[in-house]
């Protein structure tokens, strides 16, 4: 790559670096020396970064605490804990969502049920509306 295409790159990575502020510095200093650039910032900076959102800087460093969670410590007795605690966490989260997957089941025939009642009802209703007086 080179260093004319390079460069709007390694500006965005300064200034995701430093955050929020820094990138309404550059917006700012961009309305005084040449109102254009400063508009095009102000543009990028909402659509193009959704600045309005979250940090700038938290997408990576959420990367990053991901990646560290996996790596091992060095100390073999805390990574079998840390990975036993986590297959632990793990289990427990399929359960709770199997606990959900069928607590919407029963949800979803009680609603049935329930449909199937007043539907019954009504025809029983509508069949006497309908008999001849005797």
């Amino acid at each position: 790559m080179t260093a004319i295409t390079a460069w709007p790159g390694r500006a965005e990575n300064w200034l995701d670096d430093r955050g929020k502020g820094a990138w309404i510095a550059a917006m700012v200093l961009g309305f005084i020396f040449f109102w254009p650039v400063g508009l095009a910032l102000l543009a990028y900076m909402i659509w193009g970064k959704g600045m309005f959102g979250k940090n700038c800087s938290h997408r990576k460093s959420h990367h990053r605490a991901a990646w560290k969670m996996h790596a091992p410590s060095g100390n073999s007795a805390f990574d079998s804990y840390k990975a036993e605690t986590l297959r632990r966490l793990e289990d427990e989260q399929e359960a709770f969502a199997e606990f959900l997957r069928r607590l919407r089941e029963a949800k979803d025939k009680s609603e049935f049920d329930q449909f199937m009642d007043d539907r019954a009802r009504r025809r029983s209703e509508e069949a006497r509306e309908v008999e001849p007086a005797g």
